[in-house]
């Protein structure tokens, strides 16, 4: 009988459900298990404090029918806001601990993968917490599914319960996101009809595959560079900024990253026609995945010309030509499935609405605006206008300059992308903390020593705090912005001064 016959492969899936299982039952009986069972009371923490202190619907009949609605109100709310960010608390504390083993090299690709399960399984139960885009998400799938187009008129046009639970400042915004979203969202709506609660939930299960491949994209892009897999997962997937706020908070940056982290690791591989697909997948549902894409001619160019002998020029020319095509026919096809058109593209100036501390314009103009005010008179907005202009600026400069600069090889072209999307990500005129989620995911093969590591944990800490459960933010808040400036600094400081193993595993090598 064939090797590929049914029963053959019948046979392997077996055996590697059960080598999964004997590891896990191990994993299970050993120390090595501590941080995940801590980190999985943090999420049943944060799942039932969630409940009150969340972004939860204004008015929710579940808790109504079981008489749970006084956790929202009052010492409720109190009592639940205390329960989760006790869950934060423990949760950060958790992968702070599993951090300093990681740099003293006792952790595995298997350890981070299991962990993860046990801190996303109660998210995966919890209401929207940190955001309220999900809501959004429902609304504008709501209109595809009842004849609207999302991209020329915002919920505000189709009123239903579902509009009840939008952000006021997105009624009348058209969405910014790609077709691939788009239909995602109307499926779901489809589904679900206007039932809250059951959209979210399927919602947040359609953000699972993207977390399924970004477990498997970054431990192949660190053996192909040499660097650790286990370093990689705990910076990109078992970061509480990630399972928090895009498991827990429901956000499509989820399956973007994991496609397009996926799509560069194919790439890497040989596999340019699939590798580039799946990034163009990605960008039909954000944008910003396509900051990727250039790079990847790179790696197509040097391809090219090792195999077949060609020039750089030939090699460039055939492979932006296959690349470009490639985007194009996958992206028609996209948009023909959606029913939608390039409308999209408008919206995504609609951050602009977006006022906080997270990207250098608009911090800049907060400092300007505080330290010359008293002086004389300073325009907030008019100053907020001139740094976002100039941030605008620095961006398309320091892109084809980070492209051509980063072309030589694969650990040049992932350098390039990362921070391409770290600049990008800095200078927009807005950012949520979930956006510094596309720079992790990139530069998780890559920034693997010591400092390193500490500086993610510390910025990671950062964003993840100061924002609130509700979906508003504590920046303008000094005790909010002193509780999580101190939070960073802890958790920076408890891995800068980790010990570090004296010899590393060559199978987990951490990088110099």
């Amino acid at each position: 009988m064939p090797p590929d016959s049914s029963p053959a492969r019948s046979a392997i899936a077996k055996n590697a459900v059960g080598e999964y299982l004997s590891q896990m039952k191990v994993f299970l009986t050993t120390p090595q298990a501590r941080p995940a069972e801590l980190g999985f009371a943090g999420s049943v923490l944060i799942t039932i404090g969630g409940l009150g202190a969340g972004s939860t619907k204004p008015h929710d009949p579940v808790l109504e029918a079981i008489h749970m609605s006084w956790l929202r109100f009052g010492h409720g709310l109190v009592l639940s806001s205390i329960l989760l960010w006790t869950g934060v608390a423990v949760l950060l504390f958790a992968w702070l601990v599993l951090g300093r083993r990681l740099i003293a090299g006792e952790t595995t690709e298997f350890m981070m993968r299991a962990t993860t399960g046990f801190w996303l399984a109660p998210l995966l139960l919890s209401v929207p917490v940190f955001s309220r885009d999900t809501y959004s998400y429902l609304a504008q799938g709501a209109l595809l599914r009842d004849g609207f187009d999302p991209y020329a008129v915002g919920p505000v046009a189709n009123p239903n319960v579902l509009l009840d639970n939008v952000s006021p400042i997105w009624t009348i915004t058209t969405a910014p996101y790609g077709p691939v979203f788009i239909l995602i969202a109307k499926l779901v709506t489809m589904l679900a009809g206007n039932h809250v609660i059951l959209g979210t939930m399927l919602l947040r299960l359609c953000m699972l595959p993207g977390l399924a491949l970004l477990i498997w994209a970054a431990p192949r892009l660190t053996r192909h560079l040499g660097t650790s897999g286990a370093a990689a997962l705990w910076i990109c997937v078992l970061n509480p900024l990630v399972l928090i706020h895009l498991m827990g908070g429901v956000h499509n940056e989820m399956l973007m990253v994991g496609l397009m982290t996926t799509g560069i690791a194919l790439t890497f591989q040989g596999r340019h026609v699939l590798g580039v697909t799946l990034v163009t997948v990605a960008v039909a549902v954000k944008a910003t995945a396509g900051l990727a894409l250039p790079f990847l001619v790179w790696l197509w160019m040097r391809h090219l010309c090792l195999q077949r002998g060609w020039r750089p020029a030939q090699g460039f020319a055939t492979a932006t030509a296959l690349g470009v095509l490639i985007f194009a026919a996958v992206f028609a096809v996209l948009s023909v499935a959606a029913g939608v058109g390039l409308g999209w593209l408008t919206a995504l100036a609609g951050s602009v609405k977006i006022i906080n501390w997270l990207t250098v314009p608009t911090a800049a103009a907060n400092v300007i605006h505080f330290a010359f005010n008293g002086l004389f008179q300073v325009d907030f907005y008019e100053t907020l206008r001139i740094t976002r202009y100039i941030g605008i600026a620095i961006i398309a400069v320091s892109l084809p300059v980070l492209w051509w600069r980063f072309r030589r090889d694969d650990r040049d072209a992932l350098t390039g992308m990362a921070w391409s999307i770290l600049i990008v990500v800095l200078f927009v005129p807005a950012a949520l903390p979930w956006y510094y989620s596309w720079p992790l995911a990139v530069a998780s093969p890559l920034a693997q020593s010591r400092r390193a590591i500490a500086l993610i944990a510390g910025l990671s800490t950062w964003t993840m705090v100061i924002f609130k459960p509700d979906g508003s933010h504590g920046m303008y808040s000094w005790l909010h912005f002193s509780a999580a400036t101190a939070a960073a600094l802890v958790s920076w400081y408890a891995l800068y001064r980790a010990p570090e193993a004296r010899a590393t595993p060559a199978d987990q090598p951490l990088a110099a």
